[in-house]
């Protein structure tokens, strides 16, 4: 499995075990923050979404963004 593969799979774990928080999507993008390095944010940042669950890609798209 490539580097950016597992970096998806991870996101899409975090995403569904964070759906029941009040706010998935923040709270993934949140985790992201806390605990991946920063070579691994700016790697799945720089990934054009292909295979991410919506909540992950709306929390990587506010990484992006900065919001």
């Amino acid at each position: 499995m490539k580097t950016i593969d597992r970096l998806v799979h991870m996101a899409n774990q975090i995403a569904t075990n964070l759906a029941t928080s009040e706010d998935p999507v923040a709270a993934t993008k949140q985790h992201i923050l806390l605990f991946w390095d920063q070579r691994m944010k700016q790697m799945i940042v720089a990934h054009d979404g292909t295979g991410l669950s919506p909540a992950a890609a709306a929390a990587i798209t506010e990484l992006k963004t900065g919001s």
